[in-house]
């Protein structure tokens, strides 16, 4: 059975240098399933050397595979260079987004 989740880790010389985690959502109601990165990181040492497209590209081919029609991704207003990163790989802004924070258990 094919899990709805992807935890890509990327290591050079036995150090973590970048990680992807990436769901795939089934849709009910509408056409077109589709992927969401909920975390991308790249270790500030090696950004704009080219692995954060290679990452995001390779997601792009799993999404692509799994029959998706869209990546979404959520970045806060103030990582301006995470955005301009997105707006390259041919993201396109979507302004409508909620959230509903709730009370934490003890």
């Amino acid at each position: 059975m094919e899990t709805n989740e992807e935890l890509l880790v990327f290591e050079e010389d036995e150090k973590v240098i970048a990680l992807i985690s990436i769901h795939f959502i089934p849709q009910l109601a509408v056409k077109g399933d589709f992927a969401r990165i909920s975390y991308f990181a790249v270790d500030t040492n090696i950004r704009s050397k080219g692995i954060g497209p290679k990452i995001e590209e390779y997601s792009t081919d799993l999404a692509i595979k799994r029959n998706c029609d869209r990546i979404e991704v959520h970045c806060h207003s103030r990582r301006k260079d995470a955005h301009r990163f997105y707006m390259r790989q041919g993201f396109t802004e979507s302004p409508k987004y909620f959230i509903k924070m709730l009370p934490q258990s003890d």
